[in-house]
C-alpha cells in the first residue's frame, strides 16, 4: 500500500511541475480547505483504511492544485513513515493527523521533491541562466561597436574640417599652374598631388556651394597648404595681388652661372641676390627632378652653389619686389619639365649617370662650344677621356672652364682658402668630372651628353673669333692646330687693331 502511495503521490507532483512550467501565474500555492482528505502517515493507519475503498479511489484521481500543500506534507512526511515501529496491537486507535497549525517551523518543515523532479528543476534553471548569460556578449560586442564607430566618425570629421580650414598644415607656398579650361575636378586632382589638400571630393563638394566654381583663372598662382579651401578658391578665381604689380622679363643664357643669375634678378627689382641664392640652394619644392639627386653632401663641392646646372636658361616673367621663393619654383618648374620630358632621365639612367653627374658634364659642354652640332662632337670627347683612362689624356677632362670657374668663381668666394676644392674642380689637376657643374646648360648641351657620340677624338680648339672647333685624334695633330688657330686669332686681332687706328685717325680728321 505505501508503494501505491508513493507512486501516486510521484505522479501529483509529475503533474504539478508540468503545471507550473505551462503557467508562471500559478506559482502560489492556494490555501487547502479544512475537509480535503489527509494521506494516513503511519502502518496502523494504512492498516485501517484497508477496509475503505473510497480513499483509493480519491488518490487515484488527479488532484487539483489546492492539494499541493498536502501533497508537500506528505512527502516531507514519507521517509519517516517507514521507519516507525508497527501501531501497537493494543491500542487500535488511529493517531490522529496532524493538523496544519500543529506543522512544525518553517525551517524544520522544507518539502522535499524526488530526485527526478529536482533534476528537471535543476536543469530548467541553468538553461535560464545560460541563456542570461549568452546575452552578456552580444550587448558588450554591440556597444563597442558603436563605439568604435563614434570614434571613427569624429577622427574623419576632424581630419575633414583641418583640411577645409588648413590647420596643422604646411606653410610653404607652391607654384600651380592651371591649364585653360580646367574644370572644378581636375584641379581638385592637381591640388591633391601637389600636396595642397587632403581629399579631393571633399573640395569638389566645397566648391558646389559657390558660385564662382569652375570659373579658375588659367596660368600661374603660388598656394600654401596651410590656406583654407575658401582662400585657395580666391586665389584661383581672382586676380593675385602679385599679377597686379609691375611685370619684369628676365633671360638667362646658356652658360650663366648662378651669382650672375641672382645679380640679373636684383637689378631688376625682382628680389635679393642673397636671399635668391640661399632659397635656391634650399631647394627642396617637392619637384620630381629632386628625388634623382644625391642624398649625401660632397664636401668638396662648393656650398653656395650647391645648385648650380638647375636655373634653366630661358626667359622669364617676374613680378618687382617678388618672393625669393616664387622666383626659385618659376625656374625649377621649367627646369622640371624639360629635363623629364621626352625619357631625358631614361637615357641617362641607361648611360649609368646620375642626375648631377649629366648636369655637370652638360655645364662644361655648354661652356666649350657654341653650336649643337660642336656639342654633341665635344661631348663624344669628353666621353672617350672619361672611359679611356689608358689614353693620352689618362682621365683628364682638360676644359679650361673648369679652370676659370674655381679661380673666378669659387675662390673669391670662400672665406678660408680650400685649395682641395678649388683643385677638385680643375680638370687639369684632378681626373674625372668636377664635383658640380659650373654654369646652367641649356638642352642642346644636356641632350649632346645623352646621344654619346661615337668619336675616335680626344682633343679639340676652338677659334674663339671665328667660333670653329677642330677636333684632333692625337696630341700631337692637337697642338699643330692649337698653333694655326692661334695665329688666324692673333691675325684677326691685329686687323682689329689696325681697323680701330684708322677710325681713330678719320676721327680726328
Amino acid at each position: 500500500m505505501n508503494d501505491n502511495n508513493n507512486d501516486i503521490i510521484n505522479n501529483i507532483l509529475n503533474q504539478l511541475d508540468n503545471e507550473k512550467a505551462e503557467n508562471a501565474k500559478k506559482t502560489a500555492i492556494p490555501q487547502e480547505p479544512d475537509t480535503a482528505p489527509t494521506i494516513a502517515e503511519t502502518p496502523a493507519s494504512a492498516e485501517a483504511n484497508k477496509n475503505d475503498p473510497a480513499p483509493a479511489e480519491k488518490h487515484s484521481a488527479v488532484p487539483d492544485i489546492s492539494s499541493q500543500a498536502a501533497a508537500s506534507h506528505v512527502r516531507r512526511r514519507l521517509p519517516a513513515a517507514s521507519h516507525e515501529a508497527p501501531a501497537s496491537p493494543e491500542n487500535n486507535e488511529h493517531p490522529p493527523f496532524p493538523s496544519r497549525q500543529a506543522q512544525p517551523a518553517q525551517s524544520d518543515y522544507a518539502p522535499v521533491r524526488n530526485s527526478s523532479a529536482v533534476k528537471r528543476n535543476n536543469t530548467h534553471h541553468k538553461k535560464k541562466k545560460k541563456k542570461q548569460r549568452s546575452r552578456l556578449p552580444g550587448v558588450l560586442i554591440l556597444t563597442v561597436f558603436i563605439f568604435a564607430v563614434s570614434i571613427c566618425l569624429s577622427l574623419v570629421i576632424i581630419a575633414f574640417g583641418k583640411d577645409v580650414l588648413g590647420i596643422g598644415k604646411s606653410d610653404a607656398t607652391k607654384m600651380i599652374t592651371i591649364p585653360e579650361g580646367a574644370t572644378t575636378e581636375e584641379i581638385s586632382n592637381l591640388l591633391y598631388d601637389e600636396g595642397i589638400i587632403n581629399s579631393p571630393k571633399c573640395f569638389q563638394l566645397f566648391a558646389k556651394f559657390r558660385d564662382d566654381a569652375d570659373n579658375f583663372l588659367a596660368g600661374e598662382h603660388f598656394i600654401s597648404p596651410s590656406m583654407a579651401y575658401e582662400t585657395i578658391f580666391k586665389n584661383l578665381t581672382s586676380a593675385e595681388e602679385e599679377e597686379r604689380k609691375e611685370a619684369v622679363s628676365i633671360t638667362f643664357q646658356e652658360g650663366i652661372n648662378i651669382f650672375e643669375a641672382a645679380d640679373q634678378l636684383q637689378e631688376a627689382g625682382v628680389c635679393n641676390a642673397s636671399d635668391f641664392i640661399y632659397r635656391f640652394n634650399a631647394a627642396g619644392f617637392g619637384f620630381d627632378f629632386e628625388d634623382e639627386l644625391p642624398k649625401t653632401a660632397n664636401r668638396l663641392k662648393f656650398g653656395e652653389a650647391r645648385m648650380e646646372g638647375y636655373l634653366f636658361p630661358d626667359t622669364y616673367t617676374f613680378t618687382k619686389d617678388m618672393a625669393p621663393e616664387q622666383v626659385c619654383q618659376k625656374i625649377y618648374y621649367n627646369f622640371n619639365n624639360k629635363i623629364t620630358s621626352d625619357d631625358r632621365l631614361k637615357k641617362m639612367k641607361d648611360l649609368g649617370l646620375t642626375l648631377d653627374q649629366l648636369i655637370t658634364l652638360a655645364s662644361i659642354v655648354q661652356k666649350e662650344a657654341p653650336f649643337r652640332d660642336d656639342m654633341n662632337h665635344v661631348a663624344g670627347v669628353f666621353w672617350n677621356r672619361l672611359e679611356k683612362t689608358d689614353a693620352e689624356t689618362a682621365g683628364f677632362l682638360q676644359s679650361d672652364p673648369t679652370s676659370n670657374y674655381a679661380k673666378y668663381v669659387i675662390k673669391p668666394r670662400l672665406a678660408v682658402s680650400n685649395k682641395e676644392m678649388t683643385d677638385a674642380y680643375d680638370t687639369y689637376i684632378s681626373k674625372g668630372l668636377p664635383p658640380g657643374a659650373i654654369s646652367n646648360p641649356g638642352l642642346d648641351a644636356i641632350d649632346a651628353v645623352l646621344m654619346k657620340m661615337k668619336t675616335d677624338d680626344f682633343y679639340f680648339v676652338a677659334n674663339i673669333y671665328t667660333q670653329i672647333t677642330y677636333f684632333t685624334k692625337t696630341l700631337e695633330e692637337h697642338n699643330a692646330k692649337d698653333a694655326e688657330v692661334k695665329a688666324e686669332q692673333a691675325q684677326y686681332e691685329a686687323e682689329q687693331e689696325l681697323l680701330k687706328a684708322q677710325e681713330e685717325a678719320n676721327a680726328a680728321e
